[in-house]
């Protein structure tokens, strides 16, 4: 097919598709980051980032992946052979605990399957084990962009207060924020973990961490070698509107925009719509008598749908087929369900016609490639979409509608 031929569809989790408003506020000119204007949009920008996070806490932004704002969490916050708790919930869970190991920490990764999330009663029973608190932090990935699995963080925070363990609660939201509801002063969480190109809808480019008072004591006592990550440094600076080094400017106007489409939009509007298109993804997955990776419907992800092909077949040469013959991307399975596995991302910039659009290419894509499957998903899918539609406009706006144009 000819590359011209519409747009693209960038379907992957993460990055997702830039809103026009935040392309358009990422065009503007670059300001003096030590000038007046520019300490006013700091100050905007993490006011902003509170409400997201749910968190009165204070919020620095690097201009880095969330790569650097997993090290972040780790380094401002513990010291050298440190014991450190993590679950392998998934491919990011893996890279996060290699992060540690490297950077000198004692790792305690409890094995998964790559299918479920934390289970709390593994982790209260850890704690209660560590009756001499040699267990500084729990490291835990909310939602797992490789399986489609979110961890239940309010049951991990129960878990630990019954264990009555005081080590630290770090948090990687990176799939999750601004997309699936994440409370985290409620749920007590000392450091959250994000970035912008998957709920924020910006590229690549900032990485952040919001932090706890107990996070910002252990940093005062952490001994791990840091200089470009230290929050101290981001935190002196902040007070005035600067960073300690130059910004990722027009990143920042493009996440004032996002931060205010959010807003507007509603943190509750915004997580129920990430529910729905999940909601409908996975209607679709059960028409079309495919297995969705996550096993639990509890810890289901509102961000992605990762979907399991029947054995003998490659999900990578579905991808590619639908890449090339409808011009839409899907993410890859990664480590160990890589070709076993595809990821329908459905969070950001994303509406219901966006979704059919979507399902409409996988389920092209699936008749095309020989995988066995029953061709009704995206019916399944619309007929659902639009009973939400009715439980969103009552029938007598409906009805108002169809008089004014009668």
């Amino acid at each position: 097919m000819s590359d011209h031929e519409g747009r693209h569809f960038l379907q992957i989790p993460g990055p997702t598709n830039v809103p026009d408003r935040v392309l358009r506020a990422m065009a503007a000119p670059t300001i003096d980051h030590r000038g007046p204007e520019f300490a006013r949009l700091t100050g905007e920008l993490l006011d902003g980032l509170k409400s997201i996070f749910q968190t009165k806490g204070q919020v620095v932004i690097f201009p880095s992946s969330g790569t650097g704002a997993w090290e972040a969490a780790l380094c401002n916050t513990l010291s050298p052979g440190d014991r450190l708790l993590m679950f392998e919930t998934g491919h990011f869970a893996m890279l996060w605990c290699n992060m540690a190991k490297r950077l000198g920490l004692d790792v305690d990764f409890i094995p998964g399957d790559w299918r479920s999330g934390v289970d709390p009663a593994t982790l209260e029973a850890k704690l209660a084990e560590d009756r001499k608190h040699a267990i500084k932090a729990v490291a835990i990935v909310h939602n797992e962009t490789s399986t489609g699995v979110t961890s239940r963080i309010g049951a991990v925070r129960q878990a630990m207060d019954s264990a009555k363990h005081p080590a630290l609660l770090l948090v990687d939201t990176i799939s999750s924020l601004a997309s699936i509801d994440y409370r985290m002063d409620q749920w007590q969480v000392d450091v959250t973990v994000g970035c912008s190109q998957k709920g924020l809808m910006l590229p690549p480019g900032l990485g952040l961490n919001a932090i706890s008072e107990k996070a910002l004591a252990a940093s005062h006592s952490a001994a791990m070698a840091r200089s470009y990550w230290d929050w101290q440094d981001m935190l002196g600076t902040s007070k005035s509107g600067f960073f300690p080094y130059t910004p990722a400017t027009n990143l920042l106007y493009g996440l004032r925009e996002a931060i205010n489409m959010l807003l507007e939009e509603g943190l509750s509007n915004v997580f129920a719509r990430h529910d729905r298109h999940a909601e409908a993804t996975r209607r679709a997955v059960k028409a079309w008598g495919l297995e969705l990776l996550c096993k639990n419907p509890s810890e289901y992800s509102s961000s992605l749908t990762a979907i399991m092909v029947p054995q003998g077949y490659d999900a990578d040469e579905l991808r590619e087929q639908v890449l090339k013959c409808f011009n839409m991307s899907l993410g890859t399975g990664l480590g160990k369900v890589k070709g076993r596995v595809f990821r329908i991302g459905h969070l950001g910039d994303f509406n219901d016609v966006t979704l059919a659009g979507t399902l409409s290419g996988v389920e092209m894509g699936l008749a095309l490639s020989g995988i066995p499957f029953r061709a009704n998903g995206v019916s399944v899918a619309l007929e659902y979409l639009v009973d939400e539609a009715r439980k969103r406009v009552p029938a007598d706006k409906f009805n108002e509608k169809h008089t004014r144009s009668g």
